[in-house]
């Protein structure tokens, strides 16, 4: 089939996307339906944390699918069980919420919190998130983002989301009022180009929620199972959230999240929060697959020093074409490229067979799979500096 007859236009014309189909996976690399062969420094955009249909999750949801897909949310499944109590074992929190995507993970923590708020706090619903956030596209989880492209859309938005500013506690401060339940943050902004919040900033904002009874909500859909080279990223910070919310990295390209809170938090009411396919065995065998692999020590050290190797090496490109700062932290980094070139590489490095993305127009951000090997990190570091290096001589000729 010819790109000319490939049935393009029966999927909704969401965004730009080259004509270009895959139909295959291996680790870091893809492969198009022509054979050519690709590297992938987006990997789903931080999802498949052990690379492209890594043998582990794929025999998980061959087994799993031979004996049971789902019962119905209505009913225990061993998988659900297993999954949840795993979760709890190695995080700070007491119970656990399946979902399908981060963004319903997002929404079940909005409604969480004001189910706290009209429970403990006189009917507070007011949540705190920040200037340039991103916690998904469903209407409430569009107005908890403080992303300038969201504003004008799908009017009007949910009302009770007030925005700070990432790493001022000032201006935290200064919006917490009788109404305010709680605030809400990504540790690492990744939409915004890879901005960290500093593991200082998030004590202190731990200590200002606790000072105020309000509850701290961490976004690690993108940060979550092992990104930054922790099992989860408040373990950088040495503080415990009231809750957290996974997704992404958590089903390793199946999609799974997970909405997860401490006993105190825990206050749904039967009927106030469900989901059709929420915690179906399928998906669950397939985070209990990743869990096993992603929180062993050795691979959570070796994506940390993953992480280090591919920072050290984007520091050194930058020098040698005289760009900006290298901002992140483990497998999710970002490089400032000080003109708004970004799109016009990201281009170019597809056409030779290198996935890389462009949050804004003046950055690149990296999120390989976590187990990357060094000579993968360091053939795409070539292949960048031919771009950026061709980019700069056509740059000086203008």
């Amino acid at each position: 089939m010819t790109n000319a007859t490939k049935p393009f236009d029966a999927l909704m014309d969401i965004t730009a996307r080259p004509r270009t189909v895959f139909v295959r996976g291996e680790g870091s690399y893809l492969w198009d339906d022509g054979g050519k062969r690709y590297l992938d420094f987006i990997q789903g955009w931080a999802v498949n944390c052990l690379g492209h249909s890594p043998p582990a999750l794929a025999r998980a949801l061959a087994d799993q699918a031979k004996n049971l897909i789902t019962p119905s949310p209505a009913y225990y499944n061993d998988k659900a069980l297993v999954l949840a109590r795993a979760l709890v074992d190695k995080s700070c929190f007491d119970q656990v919420f399946f979902a399908n995507s981060g963004a319903e993970a997002n929404e079940g923590a909005i409604k969480l919190a004001r189910k706290y708020g009209s429970l403990h706090r006189g009917g507070a619903y007011e949540i705190i998130t920040f200037e340039g956030a991103f916690h998904g596209r469903t209407l409430a989880t569009m107005s908890a983002s403080g992303k300038k492209a969201f504003e004008p859309l799908f009017e009007p938005k949910v009302s009770g989301f007030r925005k700070a500013r990432l790493n001022d506690l000032s201006s935290v401060e200064e919006l917490i009022g009788a109404n305010t339940v709680g605030v809400m943050l990504e540790p690492i902004q990744g939409e915004a180009g890879v901005w960290p919040a500093s593991d200082q900033f998030l004590k202190s904002l731990r200590a200002l929620t606790e000072q105020h009874g309000l509850l701290l909500i961490f976004d690690e859909i993108q940060t979550g199972m092992g990104r930054t080279g922790k099992l989860f990223h408040y373990e950088h910070a040495e503080i415990v959230p009231d809750i957290m919310t996974l997704g992404k990295g958590i089903g390793g390209g199946a999609p799974l999240a997970a909405l997860l809170a401490t006993e105190k938090a825990s206050c749904f009411e039967h009927g106030d929060q469900g989901g059709t396919f929420n915690g179906n065995a399928l998906m669950c065998a397939a985070g209990l697959a990743v869990l096993e692999e992603v929180s062993k020590p050795e691979f959570l050290k070796a994506a940390a020093d993953a992480g280090l190797f591919l920072e050290s090496e984007l520091q050194k490109l930058s020098a040698r074409h005289g760009l900006g700062e290298v901002r992140g932290r483990g497998l999710l980094l970002a490089l400032d490229l000080k003109l708004p070139i970004a799109p016009a590489i990201v281009a170019q490095a597809f056409e030779t067979g290198l996935l890389l993305n462009a949050p804004q127009a003046n950055t690149l951000r990296f999120m390989p799979a976590l187990n990357v090997a060094r000579a993968e990190m360091l053939e795409m570091i070539d292949g960048l500096d031919a771009i950026l290096t061709r980019e700069g001589a056509a740059r000086r000729v203008a």
